[in-house]
């Protein structure tokens, strides 16, 4: 009777212990189709940028490496989810809250996979870009060990995923993790799903980010995790196109009749586009950043 009773305890302490990781973990991360993943950001430990993981029989492929403190929490609460081993990583793009994880997925046994234009440009930039960070001082950059150029997948019958390139757009190296039996789209900085987007990044092509939006459209998409923001729809690739297109149109419609970057902050009203252009501030320097990009490409 005195061990029955010690293994009743026994199991009930195990439950809680259980339910007490689940629920510290479903918080942050969530099982949006049977194995696949999706870990929220965490901005208040500047782990900015979400990331996903994809189970397979045999191994695991994780999207977007984030900072290296992101991808020790990535990989600790990845490892609440599966034992099997990490196989790849893909990097949506080269910024280095996307990438600069690199080093710790590698060093647990993975490859980390981008487009071509991808590579090139993380070792054009990154390493100036790391250097230039006293948080990263402790750390390893990686650059991709693979890439490829329009298109790769990852396929063991039971999941299929298929990075594709979409850019050039937030970067020249932009591309996608679309799992087409799931109509799950991991879009990157492409479509951010919250106030503002990166059209300010030295590396955005205002009119082919538009493009790329738009080959993504013809994508069969229930579920989309953005870079950055909450979970949506493919609404969410609509909403962030009509940002877009509404501020080009209107800056270039500026400098058409001879305005000023100065009078266009001034005159060009994006609130509308919700939740994309509820940030003035953001709003502000999008305009201007589109002002000069518009500006040089004449």
């Amino acid at each position: 009777m005195k061990r029955l009773l010690i293994a009743c305890i026994f199991a009930l302490l195990l439950v809680a212990v259980f339910r007490r990781e689940a629920a510290s973990q479903s918080s942050l991360t969530q099982e949006i189709a049977p194995g696949v993943w999706y870990r929220a950001a965490e901005p208040d430990k500047n782990i900015i940028a979400n990331t996903g993981w994809v189970e397979f029989r045999d191994y695991v492929l994780v999207i977007d490496a984030n900072f290296p403190w992101g991808a020790r929490a990535i990989l600790e609460d990845l490892r609440k989810t599966t034992s099997k081993p990490i196989r790849a990583v893909f990097d949506t793009h080269y910024h280095g809250d996307h990438a600069f994880g690199n080093s710790l997925f590698v060093d647990a046994g993975a490859v980390i996979v981008c487009s071509e234009d991808c590579l090139a440009e993380s070792r054009a930039k990154n390493p100036k870009a790391w250097g230039a960070s006293a948080e990263l001082k402790n750390y390893r950059l990686e650059h991709p060990q693979i890439s490829f150029r329009e298109q790769m997948a990852f396929d063991d019958g039971a999941h299929r995923v298929e990075l594709r390139l979409m850019g050039p757009g937030h970067t020249r190296g932009d591309a996608v993790a679309y799992l087409p039996k799931e109509k799950i789209l991991f879009t990157g900085d492409l479509c951010v799903n919250r106030p503002g987007n990166n059209i300010s990044d030295p590396d955005a092509d205002p009119d082919g980010w538009i493009r790329a939006l738009d080959k993504m459209l013809q994508l069969d998409v229930a579920i989309l995790i953005p870079g950055h923001g909450v979970q949506g729809t493919k609404d969410a690739i609509h909403g962030q196109r009509a940002y877009l297109a509404g501020l080009i149109s209107e800056v270039r419609k500026g400098i058409g009749r001879g305005a000023s970057a100065d009078q266009l902050e001034k005159e060009i009203t994006l609130t509308q586009y919700k939740p994309w252009g509820l940030d003035d501030n953001r709003n502000k320097t999008a305009i201007r950043a589109v002002y000069a990009k518009l500006n040089r490409s004449r």
